[in-house]
């Protein structure tokens, strides 16, 4: 007779391998089929609006690490809002316009000055679409849910058409305006640059000490004294205006070898120590405020320098006195302007000296720093020359120094709503809470925002000009370049003249002729990203404005955070986000930046195909995302054990259902068995630390959660010891049923939990549950804690009773170890214990020697009459011997009631009275 036939072994056709590399793509064709993103719209239509709002990627290139990063985040937030009483549509979008593309083009060999910009702009979005495309699929594979066949595309014209409103609006509460100042320059780009497109990298330069002549001194100081300057730009000397003081600082006059000096008191022993002097003598001590106004001359060409006045002028380094020029530095500019003084920048858009420098034309400013700094030793002006590295801004995309250079550019005045931005800050919900005094020490702390570009690929900035050179912004010429835009798409801009762009009959007093002209910059692209709130958030009937959530990393606090805010502000008057929650950069395993050149980039489509999107979303689960976070083959193949368990615990759960429908034979809470209470007491546990973390977004919160209830709880306690129930017992054994029961919640309510985070592997497990209607998981709702009134008790008691298991299996282990036994079903344990663990045990009804599966367990209330061999524990020792008696055929418990039974003499009584019933009812059959 074929005992084992009789047992009732786990069954499922759930695979235990994931085989998530080949099994995903299935899954996520089901999904399109299902046309899965709809149904969960229209299942949570009605509901309360939650708008996670997508920061646009860039259209260039393959996605990486960061970008999965930032995705899956993304995705776990909506998939659990969807879930938890909300409708949450996800719009993906994309940023499309800018610099990268036109040197994508140039670089496969496109021939821009060989074409119309028309038709180079055409070319670019060709290219941006084809990148738009690609990218799309790669966020599809990662398992990110979303209206991909709806995105947004900052190059679409009715996207544009909204940005041109956007912009309007600035422009009639009047915070648009063109100026001459200092911006961030790029020779190498021949474009204005935003501070978002800065990035920082070690540069040597020349560190000059450099003296002025004075040639009135005010009576204050007398002429011929010479004012000390320190730059680390020698290539600006040629544009200096002026000699800035602090109004505040003490400035001695001394004499070094005959010669008069004017420095900062604080700074004269470093002076002295760099420029080599021997013994400077203090001839004088004045206020910076009382050399106001003094002159000096320029050591290079006939004109003054005058002294003036700066607050920003620091004793940090230098000499105390800056060299001020105007058309080269933003203080310089601030404190010019205050001056009367011109802003001079005599170099061109490509870092090459004009006529204005003269005995330097044609020279690269970089190349220049040589001759100008030999011209000064020339002339006796140089005191010292030094190198040094330090940090340096460059150009993000062509990886070269950028340059401060007075140009003409349009402007978004911060200063005019300086201060309703600062309240927007205050008014958003940051998540770290530093990121509200970043952003917050940002915007103070700007200055105005330089818009235009002098590129072709981008939203133009719609300004017409008179034939008297007037700019023209009405909102009759908004609305018309709107609407055309809308219409035609932004590309009309350069296939028509500036009169066919006008609204019909339009006239304006500064063109009598009825001539206009178009402005030829394009918007800087942060404007483009930053007008998304009103062309998506706004403009969609499926979102709303404010968002509840913008997340990005922490790079965005200069970029999309901040132009975001800045637009909506000015627009609004409010911030266009209620929250805000950014995350750090993902670093190799070393906690190093990823480059080619190191060899340790991680490439999300290599981990997918090599392990799985599941894997790679476990991994950003398992982070502290709002730090930098690391990842290597190492690190995901813990993730992907991690997986495994989870995995293999949702299986035994599915294999031991299969005979289970929950309509008919689950169990109510109050007849289940205390351990089973106790189990949906702890599952209840996990739902609100779960369901709380995903509300906060603490996912590794959940991660941890979820492993170490699969682990601890499940794998290593219940379903340890349910075999013995599960496996043996009658088919409707209430004891059997009882732990079905449990199972059964616990499944459904972990599929659900883990849905936003492992969807594939959720909806795979779902298909197999028993007794489900929904067709996804992704169709339902988190499962909901229920409050028990016994909870407090159960969980005291049995974790009580789990500390004193964790001991006696030490002690099983011991015994293992020294070949006492093998498995622990040939064991009996024998436990003395003081009174708190006698009456601990004594109170469980369960079967102790189930719990423990050992053949036997005995209870002595006595420490003293405890063995010396025994294993000694606070409050209770261990005795671990061969359990007496014979071993069942069927179930492997050591008993002395082996062979009681004359029909089934190799089983135990439990056994065989089992097998009795099991063959009474195939006979019945």
């Amino acid at each position: 007779m074929e005992y084992k036939d009789t047992l009732r072994m786990p069954k499922t056709a759930f695979p235990m391998r994931g085989n998530l590399p080949n099994r995903e793509p299935e899954m996520q064709q089901k999904w399109a089929e299902m046309n899965i993103y709809e149904q969960v719209q229209k299942r949570t239509e009605g509901r309360p609006l939650f708008v996670l709002h997508d920061g646009p990627p860039y259209a260039n290139g393959d996605i990486h690490i960061g970008h999965a990063l930032n995705k899956v985040l993304k995705d776990f937030i909506v998939r659990f809002k969807s879930m938890s009483g909300f409708q949450a549509p996800y719009v993906p979008g994309w940023d499309t316009h800018g610099l990268p593309i036109e040197q994508a083009l140039t670089n496969k060999g496109v021939k821009r000055k060989e074409m119309t910009v028309a038709e180079f702009r055409e070319r670019c979005a060709e290219y941006a679409y084809g990148q738009l495309d690609s990218q799309r699929e790669q966020f599809k594979r990662i398992g990110v849910r979303g209206d991909w066949d709806n995105p947004y595309i900052t190059l679409e014209p009715k996207y544009e058409a909204q940005q041109i409103r956007v912009f309007g609006e600035m422009a009639k509460k009047g915070f648009i305006y063109k100026g001459k100042k200092p911006v961030y320059w790029s020779p190498s780009s021949e474009s204005a640059l935003a501070e978002a497109e800065i990035e920082y990298q070690d540069k040597r330069s020349a560190s000059i000490y450099v003296s002025f002549d004075v040639t009135n001194g005010k009576g204050v100081i007398e002429q011929g004294t010479k004012f000390i300057i320190w730059t680390t730009t020698p290539w600006t000397i040629p544009a200096n205006l002026a000699i800035a003081l602090h109004p505040e600082l003490d400035y001695v006059v001394v004499e070094e070898s005959g010669q008069r000096y004017v420095v900062a008191e604080e700074l004269l022993q470093k002076v002295t120590e760099t420029v080599e002097w021997s013994s400077p003598t203090v001839v004088k001590t004045v206020k910076g405020s009382e050399l106001e106004h003094v002159k000096t001359k320029h050591p290079l060409y006939d004109r003054e320098s005058p002294v003036v006045l700066g607050e920003h002028v620091t004793t940090e380094a230098g000499t105390g006195c800056v060299h001020t020029a105007p058309g080269h530095g933003e203080d310089d500019f601030q404190v010019g302007h205050k001056y009367g003084l011109d802003v001079l920048s005599p170099v061109n858009d490509r870092g090459v000296f004009t006529d204005e420098a003269p005995g330097f034309e044609g020279l690269f400013y970089d190349a220049a720093n040589k001759p100008i700094t030999e011209k000064l030793e020339e002339v006796g002006a140089l005191l010292k020359l030094e190198f040094f590295t330090h940090s340096y801004p460059h150009d993000w995309r062509t990886k070269k120094p950028i340059i401060f250079r007075a140009t003409a550019q349009w402007f978004a005045s911060i200063d005019k709503f300086r201060d309703e931005l600062m309240q927007a800050i205050n008014d958003t919900k940051w998540a770290p809470a530093w990121g509200e005094t970043r952003l917050f020490n940002m915007v103070r702390d700007r200055g105005d925002w330089c818009i235009s570009r002098q590129r072709a690929w981008g939203v133009p900035i719609p300004v017409f000009y008179a034939e008297n050179g007037e700019p023209i912004i009405t909102e009759e010429t908004i609305n018309h370049v709107s609407n055309l835009f809308g219409e035609h798409g932004s590309n009309i801009w350069f296939e028509k003249e500036a009169e066919e762009l006008l609204p019909e009959g339009f006239s304006h007093e500064g063109s009598p002729n009825g001539k206009f002209t178009k402005e030829q910059d394009i918007m800087d692209v942060w404007f483009d990203s930053g007008s998304s709130h009103q062309s998506v958030l706004e403009a969609r009937e499926d979102l709303q404005r404010p968002a509840d959530l913008y997340l990005e990393g922490s790079d965005q606090f200069r970029g999309w955070f901040n132009s975001s805010l800045t637009t909506a502000v000015a627009v609004t008057g409010k911030a266009p986000y209620k929250g805000v929650l950014s995350h750090g950069f993902a670093l190799d395993g070393n906690g190093r930046k990823m480059s080619k050149s190191l060899g340790n980039v991680m490439v999300p489509s290599k981990v997918m195909n090599q392990l799985g999107a599941d894997i790679l979303r476990l991994w950003v689960a398992s982070v502290d995302y709002q730090a930098d976070v690391r990842v290597s083959d190492p690190i995901l193949k813990q993730v992907a054990e991690v997986y495994r368990k989870i995995r293999n615990t949702l299986r035994f759960l599915l294999a031991n259902l299969a005979d289970f429908d929950p309509k008919k034979d689950a169990v109510s809470f109050d007849d289940l068995r205390e351990v089973d209470q106790f189990m949906m007491v702890r599952l209840n546990q996990v739902i609100k630390t779960a369901k709380k973390s995903f509300d906060h977004y603490e996912f590794a919160t959940i991660y941890h959660t979820i492993n170490n209830f699969c682990t601890l709880d499940l794998s290593s306690f219940y379903l340890d010891f349910a075999k013995d129930i599960l496996y043996i017992e009658a088919e409707n054994h209430a004891d059997r049923r009882a732990m079905q029961t449990v199972m059964y919640e616990t499944l459904t309510a972990l599929v659900k939990l883990t849905a936003p985070i492992l969807p594939h592997t959720a909806d795979e497990v779902w298909s197999f549950i028993p007794g489900v209607e929904e067709e996804s998981v992704q169709l339902t709702d988190m499962p909901e804690p229920t409050v028990y009134a016994n909870e407090e008790e159960l969980l005291s008691k049995w974790n009580a009773f789990l500390a004193l298991r964790d001991d006696v299996l030490k002690a099983l282990e011991e015994a293992r170890n020294s070949k006492l036994i093998g498995k622990s079903l040939a064991a009996k344990v024998t436990l003395y214990a003081d009174e708190s663990t006698t009456s601990l045990l004594s109170s469980i009804k369960e079967d102790l020697k189930q719990l423990f599966i050992v053949s036997d367990f005995e209870v002595i209330g006595s420490l003293r009459e405890a063995p010396e061999e025994g294993l000694k524990f606070n409050g209770h020792t261990v005795v671990v011997t061969k359990a007496d008696g014979e071993t069942c055929e069927r179930c492997w418990i050591v008993t002395t009631d082996i062979g009681k039974d004359d029909i089934h003499p190799t089983l135990c009584p439990r056994c065989a009275s089992v097998v009795k019933e099991h063959y009474a009812h195939l006979t019945a059959e």
